[in-house]
């Protein structure tokens, strides 16, 4: 009768080198680990929406003045290095002035929060957690 081991890690050392790079730059988690499909994907898709978002006049959250402004700005950071670029260069809406810019602003908040994820599975592909 064999008995079964716990599966060990795969990688050792630094292990939030995927997730932290997977937040800077959509996709890049995985690139690092040469999902080089899953990567692509995600940089498409995540860059897509924000940028869907930017075109439609979406508002980036600049501060926290309620809750839902929180939460807002929480989905924002999400997005890592082109949220902060985008600040930077001054794009997107301040104040949401036509309707398409509702559709924009809740396009970079999802796109925010669907990079966190991306960058949690690249740390669960390094830790051995998932294949």
């Amino acid at each position: 009768m064999a008995t079964s081991t716990p599966k060990a890690a795969t990688a050792t050392g630094f292990q939030y080198g995927p997730l932290l790079a997977g937040w800077l730059i959509p996709g890049a988690g995985h690139f690092l680990q040469r999902k080089w499909g899953r990567g692509a994907l995600l940089l498409a898709s995540i860059g897509g929406m924000f940028f869907l978002g930017i075109a439609m006049q979406g508002k980036l959250y600049t501060g926290a003045h309620d809750i839902l402004d929180m939460l807002g700005l929480a989905g924002d950071l999400g997005n890592g290095l082109i949220y902060l670029i985008s600040r930077q260069l001054g794009l997107g809406a301040d104040t949401i002035q036509v309707t398409t810019a509702d559709y924009g602003t809740r396009f970079i908040v999802v796109a925010g929060l669907l990079n966190v994820i991306a960058a949690v599975d690249a740390h669960n592909l390094a830790t051995g957690r998932k294949r």
